[in-house]
């Protein structure tokens, strides 16, 4: 597969989001996920994505315990920040201290001495974002990662831990109908030399053209109460893909490997991340940072989804975790 850079990070152009292999969409398949894995190194894939959230550890270690003895093959990205309570209620904690404590439970679940790239998963707002950023260069410095990243917030946000410690990559959710990031965020990346990392590119499987009802959904699903894929707004969504699907058959791809190429094309510090708990997806995403689009075709599918003809707000009130969004006027220090 064809590589491009997070700052000093070479990768991938397309990573493995790892998450659906341990929760949120349908029931996880142990022996799957592993053949998953392995087949998406020997794919290509150079850039993995985990967190310690994903699974409350499980996805961790899974990886840990299928690749750490191919450790050498990849660049590993994992997250901090997220907290889960007995009462699996979650909370973000961007304090230094929770920052060092899940650091090193995450070394131990991943089976590695360090991690390349480590992110903020979300903004803390009481504490202050100078101090989050400190307590990942502090890792940095004592060798227990790599590269400091910030997940899900706003320009402003990053330009402040910026100025504190480097940060190598912003990781937030971008695809063709979730575009929140070109508010400012992907121009201020580009800006600063800080690689982007889209999460969902593929729209959370909608733009791969294999949800067209509830029905589709699995139980206990994470996509079930999202506004996008409701009752409502579902048959609404899925009458865009009519467009979608032209455009691919003129290529002889698939809407999702059309989708991923219309992220790669929005620039080249963009890497996205789908995420997949199957081989063959695995296989079909990575076909897609070959595929050469044509411009006016890449436009016209922005056209045909985008926030603007998409029903439905991305997250209902409740999954809203510490949302940075950008302020009406642009900020800077």
């Amino acid at each position: 597969m064809q590589k491009r850079r997070l700052g000093e990070l070479e990768v991938s152009a397309i990573g493995i989001g790892c998450m659906s292999m341990s929760q949120s969409y349908g029931k996880p398949d142990a022996a799957e996920s592993e053949r998953t894995l392995f087949r998406a190194l020997d794919a290509g894939y150079t850039f993995f994505d985990t967190a310690s959230i994903y699974g409350v550890g499980h996805n961790e270690k899974l990886i840990g315990r299928v690749l750490g003895k191919r450790r050498s093959e990849f660049v590993l990205a994992s997250k901090c920040g997220i907290r889960v309570a007995p009462d699996r209620k979650r909370s973000v904690d961007g304090t230094p201290n929770n920052i060092r404590h899940t650091c090193e439970e995450s070394l131990k679940n991943l089976q590695t001495d360090v991690i390349d790239l480590y992110y903020l998963h979300r903004r803390d707002f009481d504490v202050p974002i100078e101090e989050s950023a400190g307590a990942l260069g502090q890792l940095v410095h004592e060798g227990k990662i790599r590269y400091a990243g910030l997940s899900e917030v706003s320009s402003v946000t990053l330009r402040k831990a910026h100025a504190e410690y480097p940060i190598t990559a912003v990781q937030s959710e971008y695809s063709l109908w979730t575009r929140e990031p070109e508010a400012r965020v992907i121009d201020a990346c580009s800006e600063l030399g800080v690689g982007f990392v889209p999460f969902s590119p593929l729209g959370r499987a909608f733009l791969c053209d294999v949800i067209h009802s509830r029905d589709d959904l699995a139980e206990r699903d994470l996509r079930s109460p999202m506004p996008r894929f409701s009752e409502e707004n579902l048959p609404k969504n899925v009458a865009l893909l009519e467009g979608l699907r032209e455009i691919a058959n003129k290529y002889a791809c698939t809407t999702g490997q059309l989708a991923l190429a219309w992220v790669l094309a929005r620039g080249q510090h963009l890497v996205p991340i789908p995420g997949t708990k199957h081989a063959k997806f695995a296989e079909e995403n990575a076909a897609a940072a070959a595929l050469e689009i044509g411009p006016d075709d890449l436009t016209r599918a922005g056209q045909l989804i985008n926030n603007d003809t998409v029903a439905g707000p991305r997250y209902a009130d409740n999954q809203k975790i510490s949302l940075d969004p950008e302020p009406e006027t642009e900020e800077r220090s």
